[in-house]
């Protein structure tokens, strides 16, 4: 078994806020006065319900530890963090996930907000060999002309390399309001050459996948693993190269499945899905980029199963053709190399 850290791969799921390392989250707050709940600072995963009370639990400590984001410089810090800690973890590429708005009252509005990230974006990835780009969020929780605006936004900072707007998302709970309703913001977005990458399939089911297809014409779904409970839509997703976000720690804590056995990662390798293994909120589910990678390990993916993996996300990001060519001989190398493999 080779180690997994030093699997080159790509973190295509990723939560501004999420990311946070706790030990930030609780010195930012320190800083500000601000107390902290106790499910904040217990250090064991979020664990709730998969119905609409679990979903209130987890964004209610969202929201507590979004509270103590509120400078610049707090915003630079998680970016900057963010990118180290997926270095340590042989990430190549970060497509980091922002709602501009939810910090926007601190730093002068939304333009400024972004612009901020951006910055902070180029600036950590020269740091630390890390491409980080940026997918703009709209939420499903505020009014759908509000995501016309973050698209409108976005499709001014669009780019593929480092500090560029990659994609645009829609995220929160997928039970809330009309997919429909968010077509126009996700038509501005593709119009501008930004990738469509919004949630979808985790806390519902495929009918709503197909809602999410029909409307907003994703080239990545956020999770998507419900897909399994159909057949036929989950050939609809290999035939048309749509990736899943696969988040195994987040489906756990947030209900969806008991336990790691029950995530259809298998299912849908065995399927040929285009998979991305991704984090989502590691500062509420105390999992991270490799950690995803040891659960696939541990439902019985071997070395090169798990080589696979990591080429489907090089694959599923929005980096440029040579970047991924690069990284794709990367893993060919660590497959290849017999130093890396460790004694457990």
């Amino acid at each position: 078994m080779r180690d997994l850290n030093a699997l080159p791969k790509t973190h295509l799921h990723l939560h501004f806020t999420g990311s946070m390392r706790l030990s930030t989250l609780q010195d930012l707050a320190a800083q500000q006065g601000i107390r902290l709940p106790e499910n904040l600072t217990a250090n064991t995963a979020l664990q709730v319900p998969a119905d609409k009370r679990g979903w209130f639990r987890f964004q209610r400590a969202y929201d507590a530890a979004r509270k103590v984001v509120r400078s610049e410089a707090a915003m630079r810090r998680i970016v900057r963090e963010a990118a180290e800690d997926d270095a340590k973890e042989g990430s190549r590429r970060l497509e980091i996930q922002i709602d501009p708005t939810s910090y926007a009252p601190f730093v002068g509005g939304i333009t400024p907000a972004l612009e901020i990230v951006l910055d902070e974006a180029e600036q950590a990835s020269r740091a630390t060999g890390v491409q980080v780009a940026i997918i703009v969020a709209a939420s499903r929780m505020k009014h759908p002309l509000d995501a016309c605006t973050l698209a409108r936004l976005a499709a001014r900072h669009a780019g593929e390399g480092a500090g560029k707007v990659v994609g645009f998302g829609l995220s929160n709970d997928e039970r809330r309001g009309e997919t429909a309703d968010w077509a126009k913001a996700f038509t501005i977005a593709r119009n501008a050459g930004l990738a469509s990458v919004p949630h979808g399939g985790e806390l519902l089911g495929p009918e709503h996948i197909k809602e999410v297809i029909r409307y907003l014409h994703p080239r990545r779904l956020g999770h998507g693993v419900r897909a399994v409970e159909d057949p036929r839509l989950l050939e609809y997703l290999v035939e048309n190269e749509i990736a899943v976000e696969v988040c195994p720690a987040s489906n756990i804590s947030l209900g969806v499945y008991k336990d790691l056995q029950e995530v259809p990662l298998r299912t849908l390798v065995n399927a040929g899905a285009q998979i991305a293994l991704g984090a989502d909120d590691p500062l509420l589910f105390l999992s991270r980029l490799t950690a995803q990678y040891e659960n696939a390990r541990q439902i019985g993916l071997n070395d090169n199963e798990i080589a696979q993996l990591a080429r489907s996300t090089v694959a599923a990001s929005l980096a440029a053709p040579a970047d991924k060519a690069r990284w794709q001989q990367e893993i060919t190398d660590w497959l290849a190399d017999e130093t890396l493999e460790t004694s457990d």
